[in-house]
């Protein structure tokens, strides 16, 4: 064994052992109370993420008995104040990876792998420790984030990087026993939310490389607590204040639990308390504590923003995303369902599999019923308080078909409207609205043409399929051609194709087109 691997496996095995039992410090709003809120409101840092990321120098009690003191001189400058007392904390990482102009994209991604790495084996600040070295998105993303990293794990698998795959998936199932589920990503802030479940798509990748059986036994334990999380309180429903639901289970009007987006807090969210609070007072709704909880359950989907969440397609204000059952959650967590029961099948427990099987059907059954829109011929989410289909016509309409439980009338239903409607110059479009926000029009995003791509390869249509895939590709590299990276969003409709919207600005690196671009590209030369 090389010398200078010893230290980082022994770093590695202290994480797994001491790392279960620390309690893992408060998020910085709760730490800092009202001298956070202060730095926040008063934007110190234009972008509220920078704020909470940035590592204290002193414990938060000595930080804010030091500012209730400096606050009284006259000449008190915040900024100032902030940057005696917090750092950014810079993680140890390859050599910077440099461009070069005469670099084709493929080659661009192949080589920015190691510069997204990153290694943290200390709770900094907001950031949690992991034992593995894990790829970032990029930009203002420097965290292991949940659903980016199945996506940025195409790329990885396309690369043959197999070993940081690995470890990434040991750090979630490191996750899972510390926290019980997979918070967004390994912050201290993010530990009331999740994240669209992927982890069983991860666990089937990496099983192409290290054998089925091998995998999915290595991974069950942590596929059954992700069941767990999801499912918390589906026996119970009805003992509950609200009757319909609780937590992040509804019980459906057949008496299926079926799933929703939520969060463990009602608070703003710290990384945008600004933004929160200003909907906030904006609002008309009486009931601020619920409006908090529907944008962080917003962003807990991974959707953050979009008018599928809104009750008024144009204003964030009038955001419900607590009384909506989202069709594509619910498609992730059957094949979550279906991948439990394969794995007991591996294990010869055929009531264990049949149980799981049974779940499964009902939650698909249940999914048609009531998330097939008839009227729009399309998969919508189901508004559980008024009984009803939200009408809301969005690329998360094409699960069923990623998780192969359309019929085959509505798969061709979905098809012909996706080449309609969605299909524009640079690819998908994620929605038909247009009102700023970022999952809206004219937006497309790299997980979801993967998703629409793949789900309709499911159902035959190929054709359709290489379209989106051809225009997606021309996106990404037309981009490149100009700006010599890879962004975060893309504008399917207009010329320039850079995405706009939402919260912060366009982000590069960017970790999920890296991902899917490598692994559509490489496809052309199998």
């Amino acid at each position: 064994m090389p010398a200078k691997s010893v230290p980082h496996k022994l770093k590695t095995a202290l994480v797994k052992t001491t790392g279960q039992l620390l309690v893992p410090s408060k998020s910085p709003d709760e730490a800092l109370g009202e001298f956070f809120r202060e730095v926040q409101a008063k934007q110190v840092y234009e972008d509220g993420k920078t704020f909470v990321d940035l590592i204290p120098r002193k414990r938060a009690r000595q930080i804010i008995k030091e500012y209730k003191l400096a606050q009284k001189d006259p000449n008190f400058d915040l900024r100032d104040f902030v940057s005696r007392h917090f750092y950014e904390f810079m993680p140890e990482r390859q050599p910077e990876y440099i461009f070069s102009p005469n670099v084709a994209p493929r080659e661009h991604v192949r080589g920015l792998w190691g510069d997204l790495e990153r290694r943290n084996r200390v709770d900094r600040g907001s950031l949690i420790a992991l034992p593995h070295e894990y790829v970032v998105p990029g930009g203002r993303f420097s965290e292991q984030f949940y659903w980016d990293s199945y996506f940025i794990m195409l790329g990885l698998a396309a690369d043959k990087k197999w070993e940081t795959i690995h470890g990434m998936m040991k750090n979630y199932q490191y996750m899972i026993r510390k926290f019980g589920f997979i918070p967004t990503a390994n912050r201290t802030y993010f530990l009331s939310r999740s994240q669209p479940p992927f982890f069983a798509q991860m666990v089937k990748l990496l099983s192409k490389h290290r054998g089925k059986t091998r995998t999915y036994l290595e991974f069950l334990p942590a596929l059954l607590a992700e069941y767990r999380f999801w499912m918390k309180g589906r026996r119970s429903v009805n003992e509950h204040v609200d009757h319909r639901a609780y937590a992040r289970v509804v019980q459906m009007p057949n008496g299926v639990i079926l799933n929703r987006y939520y969060d463990d807090k009602a608070t703003p969210r710290p990384e945008s308390l600004r933004e929160d609070l200003e909907t906030a007072e904006r609002s008309e709704s009486a009931n601020k504590d619920k409006l908090f909880l529907d944008l962080r359950a917003g962003a807990e989907s991974g959707w953050d923003f979009s008018s599928r969440w809104f009750r008024n397609s144009k204003d964030i204000e009038s955001i419900h995303t607590t009384d909506i059952v989202p069709v594509d959650l619910n498609c992730l967590l059957y094949q979550l369902e279906m991948t439990i029961a394969e794995t007991y099948q591996l294990l010869r427990q055929p009531l264990l599999k049949r149980k799981f099987q049974a779940f499964a059907e009902k939650r698909a059954q249940t999914l048609l019923k009531y998330c097939w829109d008839e009227k729009e011929q399309f998969f919508c989410d189901y508004d559980f308080r008024e009984g009803k289909s939200t009408g809301r016509i969005t690329l998360a309409g094409v699960f069923p078909l990623y998780a192969k439980l359309a019929t085959s009338q509505q798969a061709k239903a979905v098809a012909e409207r996706l080449e309609k409607e969605f299909l524009m110059d640079g690819g998908l479009v994620t929605t038909l609205t247009d009102n700023g926000q970022q999952w809206d029009y004219p937006n497309g995003w790299a997980p979801l043409q993967w998703v629409a791509i793949q789900g309709l390869r499911e159902y035959g249509y190929h054709h359709l399929a290489e379209e989106i895939k051809r225009r997606w590709l021309r996106s990404t590299e037309m981009v490149f051609s100009t700006k010599h990276k890879m962004i975060e969003k893309y504008d399917v409709v207009n010329k320039t194709r850079e995405g706009g919207g939402g919260e912060y600005p366009l982000q590069d690196g960017f970790g999920w087109t890296n991902g899917v671009y490598a692994a559509l590209k490489d496809e052309d030369l199998k």
